[in-house]
């Protein structure tokens, strides 16, 4: 047999349904695609990230060194995903009521929506391991801070004042979360009744901050 047939043998072909390249954010969505509201992300496996991206799972360890760490990455990138859509939200309102009412809206409707961002950090939240835990509260301490500055904001152009900002923000983040991990477990139709819940708690507790404030400067 001549040397020229042994070229003309096909190269093997790749395993069926495996990618021969892959980033990290395909694996961040394959793995969002595997959690949900009843679903935590450290209840995910290695191999079936792996499968559901569609490579080995060696393939796996050249973005992260465990699924720990994925997890952590995509907690990190649902808080600042969704800070950037509720503070564009908060942006487009033109009054203080439109403010409060936009807000809750844009964050209730993260749990209809396909990223599952809302879903990971509500879960994470409260039934993950402790680094997940942590890396949800560092995400909310971000919320706190951004909703304090702007608070402090509508309040100097209201001049209404506002009596501890910063233990406003963590009243409204917090309340808003809490309530937030209920709808998770509610019909959707009953998300609209929710949300006027909300939105009339959050203002009890700006018209609170508010007299507080009047309270404390007449002393």
């Amino acid at each position: 047999m001549s040397s020229s047939t042994t070229n003309d043998t096909p190269a093997p072909r790749p395993h069926q349904g495996r990618r021969a390249v892959i980033s990290r954010e395909d694996l961040m969505a394959a793995a969002l695609k595997l959690v949900g509201p009843h679903r935590s992300v450290s209840t995910l496996s290695l191999r079936e990230v792996a499968r559901e991206a569609g490579i080995a799972p060696n393939s796996f360890y050249r973005h992260f060194r465990d699924v720990d760490e994925l997890a952590v990455t995509l907690i990190n990138q649902a808080g600042s995903a969704l800070r950037q859509i509720i503070g564009e939200a908060r942006t487009r309102a033109t009054s203080e009521r439109s403010v409060v009412r936009s807000s809750v809206e844009a964050f209730m409707e993260q749990l209809r929506a396909d990223q599952k961002y809302l879903h990971l950090l509500l879960r994470e939240g409260t039934v993950g391991s402790d680094a997940f835990k942590q890396a949800v509260e560092t995400q909310l301490g971000f919320f706190e801070e951004e909703l304090c500055q702007d608070l402090i904001r509508l309040a100097a152009l209201k001049h209404t004042g506002i009596y501890q900002p910063q233990l406003v923000a963590r009243a409204i983040t917090r309340l808003v979360f809490t309530m937030g991990a209920m709808a998770m477990d509610m019909p959707e139709e009953k998300h609209p009744a929710l949300v006027d819940q909300v939105e009339t708690m959050v203002r009890m507790i700006i018209l609170g901050t508010q007299s507080m404030a009047q309270a404390d400067s007449s002393l």
